[in-house]
């Protein structure tokens, strides 16, 4: 550079410097950000280029004239050229990953150079696209005839948004004007209905979930006694209205007010058991019996028709009335002494059945009539008798009364002479002498023996075990210790009772429960955005089972994730399939003081990994393998053997790929991950209320239209999956943006022909993605035409053993694909050999995995079989 400036004329040199220090105080911008207009939730990046002379400076990004402080932007420089050395390109850019309202405005780039700021021309990023619900109907049973409201909003841009409600899918109220109808009032209803509403906006429509209103019976009324006994009474009452749907029975709750709290209404909470009986109806009306005399009562009714039950009515409080007492008076006795007679009995032993109000006492002799006497509560009394003679045949009778009359009377009991009575002292020990001595001696040896075992345990036990034993062999003192069991302080029924969550969730959960001392956690498997998957180790009674440990990475602060996350551990215990991932248990870890316990899900654990890191490995390894088309057809029909199970048992998947298979010790394919699975209980689909992250790629058109999701939709996913299989792990429509692909799969692109790829097979994944959901096969259709063309292929070899690299363990070592369950890896390499080859696209989605190309094309494949070139040169994946 110098000798070439030693040639240029003097006025040249002026010429440039000039250019120079003009240079330095030009605006350095060459592109400014360009507008961005999108959908909420899409992903788009801002570019600002800058030619700097000299030294690089940071470039800041500005929203509406303020510095974005966390902004994730990246800065590249590069020199412009030999003729300029110090001249450099800046590229500065700012992505955005998904699009919402906080990040519309006007975007410019600022930099700073010798001491002057400058920034480019504004960037305008707007937000436009179907509505966004904020609120959506929610599902609620209401009283039949009983006037209700229902809530829906949405927004965009852009504005306005209409909203137009439907009732069982029939328009109800037109969209007039700019005023949306946010609440819908209904004047009441007499047949459950489905309501649901549509958003409108220029950019078109979007439906919101469906709320299902059940029409439920009115509370019954004027709830009375018609008839009452001490033990019985018989109860009426007036049944609601209960729309189209006839009353079935109803169901009526007594209970003794002692055993209820009263509110601050005065009516009473019911205890665990009240007295529950269930009438046929016509007519309205109960017997009930089995009552407690003189007894508050409180009864409620309650009546149901197909849809469900009514609401109980108030608690209202009913009474028996007082009997009669059930039996005489106990240990009636009359003796004489000189011309008196002395009456004495006890209280009745059986129920009163009421208030005791006294006693009456009869007698009569064989000269004397028959005379009757209230004595009040006293229970003796003293009778004169006439003359000095005998009394001949005396007898005296004595009954209880109440409100409601008299008692039974004792039997008649004769009048006897006085005879003082003496009772004979008790003896001072009653058992046998020698029993007494036996048992002080069996005592004894008892206390003996248990002090003789404490002292000699003493002095060879510490609080982890026994010490200094000495040894058989040289007689020397070594330390030995037994390890001590621990159990958890809390039981699992106590953890369960402790979580808060539904009867019908803790009964299945009963069946699952595993206790958490017997886990024992090792090293990491795989990691998602949400969770984590562990290697571990259950110990079992008789065995330690190596299992997978499922844990979430995020705390759970609601009941509602809580219940979300076990119930999907419970509908895998359900499953029983070869090719379906199944639940060994689940464990809870973590204390009331951290909110809720964390759950840990137990599952088998799968020798060889993810299906999609060993079709990956298979082509970009260090030793690249062929795997022949029986084994990828194999894999194929065992996913859709796995599925057809699902979709009897009405399960919906919604996230099948290759990276959600698992492949077993035996090189079976089970399919798992059911983060996103749902049950389907009514009809055949299920609507996604909410946008929520999804694999885009993977999805069928219908779903990306509008969010709902069938078993066909399943089958889309699959046609793709064996698309992966068939391609040996590449990523699906390389080339094509996310954002992209419902516009490409309208226009009616669908993936192209893998190389080497059957024609059926091709042919059988094509019908996966017809238009139609209805057109595509069924799960048993595709695995009956799977195992057809596997039969139809000769034998294959298997294929060698597949290497990966595992760079969470510090070194970078390898080991065969699936020993990461625990065994011993080989010799360590050297690490500059195993990252020589990494590039960004070579990573493992998860992060676990970093493949590295091999420079050979393996142990002696022919041409025609060896490993497709890597991505980027073939298709980007």
């Amino acid at each position: 550079m110098a000798r070439r400036m030693g040639r240029i004329p003097l006025a040249w040199c002026l010429a440039l410097s000039c250019w120079g220090a003009w240079a330095d105080t030009e605006d350095p911008f060459m592109q400014s950000p360009e507008n961005i207009t999108g959908a909420r939730g899409i992903m788009g990046t801002l570019r600002c280029e800058l030619r700097i002379h000299g030294e690089p400076p940071e470039v800041d990004w500005l929203r509406d004239g303020q510095t974005l402080q966390m902004a994730d932007s990246t800065q590249i420089q590069l020199p412009l050229g030999e003729d300029w050395e110090d001249d450099w390109k800046v590229v500065s850019q700012l992505r955005i990953f998904s699009l919402k309202p906080a990040d519309t405005g006007r975007y410019q780039c600022l930099v700073t150079l010798g001491g002057q700021t400058f920034m480019s021309q504004p960037g305008y990023v707007g937000l436009e696209g179907l509505p966004y619900f904020l609120k959506e109907p929610e599902d609620k049973a209401v009283a039949a005839n009983v006037p209700f409201n229902l809530s829906c909003q949405a927004q965009g841009p852009p504005e306005p948004v209409n909203l137009l409600w439907l009732q069982d899918a029939v328009p109800l109220i037109p969209t007039t004007g700019h005023d949306p109808q946010h609440s819908l009032y209904v004047p009441g209803l007499n047949k459950t209905s489905s309501f649901s509403c549509e958003a409108h906006n220029a950019k078109g429509i979007t439906t919101s979930r469906t709320a299902t209103i059940t029409v439920l019976p009115q509370r019954p009324q004027d709830l009375h006694v018609v008839s009452s006994q001490p033990t019985e009474m018989e109860v009426a009452w007036t049944p609601g209205l209960s729309g189209i749907y006839p009353l079935t029975h109803c169901t009526l709750q007594a209970v003794l007010s002692d055993d209820v709290a009263g509110d601050q209404l005065g009516a009473p909470e019911p205890p665990e058991e009240p007295l529950t009986l269930q009438a046929s109806v016509p007519p309205y009306q109960l017997q009930l019996g089995k009552l407690h005399p003189h007894s508050l009562y409180h009864i409620r009714v309650s009546c149901a028709s197909s849809q469900g039950s009514s609401p109980w009515t108030h608690w209202h409080p009913v009474e028996t009335p007082e009997g009669v007492p059930l039996g005489p008076p106990e240990n009636v006795s009359a003796m004489r002494n000189g011309s008196q007679a002395l009456v004495r009995w006890q209280e009745p032993t059986v129920p009163l059945q009421g208030t005791l109000l006294g006693y009456r006492l009869a007698y009569r002799s064989q000269d004397t009539p028959e005379v009757l006497m209230d004595v009040g509560l006293k229970r003796e009394m003293t009778l004169e008798l006439r003359g000095d003679g005998p009394v001949t045949n005396l007898t005296v009778s004595v009954a209880a009364y109440t409100a409601a009359g008299d008692g039974p009377w004792s039997l008649p009991v004769p009048l006897e002479p006085w005879r003082p009575v003496s009772e004979p002292p008790a003896p001072a020990f009653s058992w046998p002498w020698w029993y007494a001595l036996l048992g002080a001696i069996v005592a004894a040896v008892c206390v003996l023996i248990l002090a003789m075992f404490l002292v000699h345990r003493r002095k060879k036990e510490t609080r982890y075990g026994e010490v200094f034993e000495p040894t058989v062999e040289r007689g020397e003192l070594v330390v030995r210790y037994r390890v001590r069991k621990s159990y958890s302080r809390r039981t699992n029924e106590a953890i369960l009772n402790s979580l808060g969550i539904s009867e019908e969730l803790k009964e299945k959960l009963r069946d699952v429960m595993v206790d958490r001392h017997k886990v024992a956690l090792g090293k990491t498997l795989g990691e998602g955005e949400f969770g984590a998957v562990m290697e571990g180790q259950l110990n079992q009674d008789d065995s330690v089972l190596k299992v997978a440990v499922k844990t979430m990475k995020i705390a759970i602060c609601t009941r509602s994730e809580l219940e979300d996350f076990l119930s999907e551990a419970v509908c895998m215990k359900e499953f029983d399939h070869p090719n379906v991932m199944r639940l060994i248990g689940v464990c809870f870890q973590g204390s009331e003081r951290e909110g809720f316990p964390e759950p840990v899900v137990i599952l088998p654990f799968m020798k060889h990994g993810d299906l999609h890191s060993f079709l990956l490995y298979s082509r970009l390894g260090d030793q690249p393998v062929f795997l022949p088309t029986q084994m990828l057809v194999k894999f194929m029909a065992d996913i859709a053997s796995g599925m057809e199970y699902l979709s009897t048992k009405r399960f919906i998947h919604r996230d099948l790929a290759a990276r959600n298979c698992m492949l077993n010790e035996n090189m079976s394919v089970c399919v798992a991950d059911f983060g996103l699975s749902k049950k389907i209980y009514n009809g055949d689909y299920y609507r996604q209320g909410r946008i929520a992250k999804m694999p885009v790629k993977w999805i069928a058109i219908e779903s990306l239209a509008d969010r709902v999701y069938t078993s066909k939709s399943d089958v889309w996913s699959f046609g793709v999956t064996m698309w992966e299989i068939a391609t040996r792990g590449q990523t699906p429509y390389p080339g094509v943006e996310n954002s992209e692909i419902y516009d490409y799969l309208r226009q009616g692109n669908r993936l192209k022909q893998p190389v080497d790829c059957l024609d059926g097979l091709y042919a059988l994944m094509f019908r996966c993605w017809e238009l139609n959901p209805r057109e595509r096969p069924s799960f048993t259709e595709l695995r009956e035409d799977l195992e057809n063309t596997l039969k139809a292929l000769p034998p294959a070899q298997e294929p060698d053993e597949i290497l990966y690299v595992n760079m969470d363990e510090g070194g970078g070592h390898t080991e065969p694909l699936g020993a990461a369950g625990g065994a011993e890896p080989p010799a360590q390499p050297d690490p500059k050999d195993s990252c020589s080859c990494l590039t960004a696209a070579e990573v493992h989605p998860a992060g676990r995995y970093v493949l590295c190309p091999s420079t050979s094309p393996g142990p002696s494949l022919p041409a025609d079989r060896r490993a497709p070139a890597p991505p980027g040169q073939e298709d980007g994946a």
